[in-house]
């Protein structure tokens, strides 16, 4: 496995600029565009080699990956009262708490 390979690259639309922008998520933020999808995705991954150079040059840590399998599970941390308040709008729609609050994240990133 490549180096660049542990880390994931994102290329989104950008309506407002009106062109594809590359950026790895955690580690370098918005870093190049263009028309053309593919070709935004080559440069990203030309720009996160150099960078991934430039931290083995100077013997510094990479970032922690980011491309890696994720479990589906993870622990969250509300306080009693937004527990209380999330569990009682869960009962009010025939929902267990864990499908309510998997349904109100997919509604928050779907309107992102």
């Amino acid at each position: 496995m490549r180096e660049r390979d542990k880390y994931l690259k994102l290329v989104e639309w950008s309506e407002e600029d009106q062109s594809y922008i590359g950026s790895i998520p955690g580690w370098i933020d918005e870093c190049c565009h263009g028309e053309d999808e593919e070709k935004v995705y080559k440069e990203l991954c030309q720009i996160l080699d150099e960078w991934i150079g430039i931290y083995q040059q100077d013997n510094r840590q990479l970032p922690k990956p980011t491309n890696k399998n994720y479990s589906g599970k993870f622990v969250l941390r509300t306080g009693s009262d937004l527990h209380k308040a999330l569990a009682v709008r869960a009962i009010s729609e025939g929902d267990s708490l864990n499908k309510y609050v998997v349904k109100k994240l997919k509604n928050i990133i779907k309107s992102e």
